[in-house]
């Protein structure tokens, strides 16, 4: 096997798979990449069980191929070898026992690689039921939803995020049972069929950093137990997680005895500063009281350590009955960063019930529902 290719496109392509690796590899040989040489491309493989990520590469005045064949490299360093590498192109060749040479300008490097024919095969999904939605759409609702999975893998379904997959929509649903967000946005051409999958928000985070800024078509192919989906020359597989998703329009609330209006950017400071001193102390917690009458709004803070936090935050509407709650400030910083809208509309039941942070538009369909904490 021997090649000559440009480094900064194969840094790229290598970037990419790199994020399929694991520094905790369970079978050792996916700590390594695995490299396939055919006379029209070459096939970059990398797999923690979990993510598999297969990039093409295609021949070109970029790509010259003088033998095919297949190696596995160990991930980590081939990919340091790769940055470091003085020249604008780098020849690579495979030579006996798996010995592999890596030649640009003066530096030369030979490195130990192993037999590709042990590398797990990566599934066949057929894409007899596969769609096309728009990139920009699907990373979208998936920062919308993936940072409110769970963490804590004692109900691992709970770690993903629950899709639904229409025709005419795709709606999501994350929760760790602390919190939850729900997002539905308008899609063009989905399945022709109700397509459910729960996949892990691990795979989703680097799903969307693949995805990036631009909006490439992504092509979504379900399968049993794994999902692919092809981005341009990048074929990226998730495993999907088994198991029933709880039913969670049921925890939303459709009425409410307290609502105000505030503006975004308002809120999110005014919560950076009251959870100064909750985050140093051992209840990170936070008070909000409402006073409809006074028309007041504040948010207060204490640790026991440090000591305590009160500012009364501006709004734009408050109505309905006085109220005091506590919540993890943390939950609600994060669905104000998820927000779409310059405003959010918060609706309260009871002090000890969960409430919902809604955009500012009647046309956004996006919920998010924060539990409060007990604080007596």
């Amino acid at each position: 096997m021997k090649f000559t290719v440009n480094r900064n496109l194969f840094l790229e392509n290598l970037n990419n798979v790199m994020r399929a690796i694991s520094s905790r590899a369970t079978i050792p040989i996916l700590s390594g990449i695995k490299l396939d040489l055919s006379e029209q491309e070459l096939l970059l493989t990398g797999s923690d069980t979990d993510i598999s990520i297969e990039i093409k590469i295609p021949v070109s005045e970029d790509l010259t191929v003088e033998s095919t064949g297949s190696i596995v490299l160990p991930a980590r360093f081939f990919s340091e070898i790769v940055k470091k590498l003085p020249g604008k192109d780098f020849s690579f060749e495979v030579k006996q026992s798996f010995q592999t040479q890596i030649i640009s300008e003066n530096s030369e490097f030979t490195i130990n690689g192993l037999d590709a024919n042990n590398y797990p095969r990566l599934p066949e999904i057929r894409d007899d039921s596969s769609f096309v939605i728009s990139g920009k759409t699907f990373r979208e609702i998936i920062n919308e939803t993936e940072f409110a999975v769970a963490i804590q893998e004692s109900r691992l379904v709970l770690t993903g995020v629950h899709f639904t997959f229409s025709p005419d929509k795709i709606h999501a649903v994350a929760t760790d049972s602390h919190r939850l967000a729900s997002r539905v946005l308008a899609l063009k051409n989905g399945p022709q069929t109700k397509t459910d999958l729960i996949i892990p928000g691990k795979s989703l985070q680097e799903l969307s950093r693949i995805i990036g800024e631009t909006d490439p078509k992504v092509k979504v192919c379900p399968g049993d137990s794994q999902v692919l989906f092809e981005i341009g020359n990048i074929s990226f597989y998730s495993r999907l997680l088994e198991g029933s998703y709880p039913d969670t329009e049921r925890l939303i609330p459709t009425e409410s005895t307290t609502t105000v209006k505030f503006d975004l950017s308002e809120l999110s400071s005014a919560l950076d500063r009251a959870s100064l001193l909750t985050h140093a102390g051992r209840n990170n917690v936070v008070n909000l009281t409402l006073d409809t009458e006074k028309q007041t709004a504040k948010l207060s803070g204490k640790s026991a350590e440090i000591g305590n936090v009160e500012e009364d935050v501006a709004f734009k509407d408050l109505e309905g009955k006085n109220l005091k709650i506590s919540f993890n400030p943390d939950y609600l910083r994060d669905a104000l960063r998820a927000s779409v809208t310059d405003s959010v509309i918060m609706n309260f039941t009871q002090p000890l019930r969960p409430f919902t942070v809604n955009p500012d538009k009647d046309d956004v369909a996006f919920v998010q529902l924060i539990t409060p904490v007990r604080t007596y």
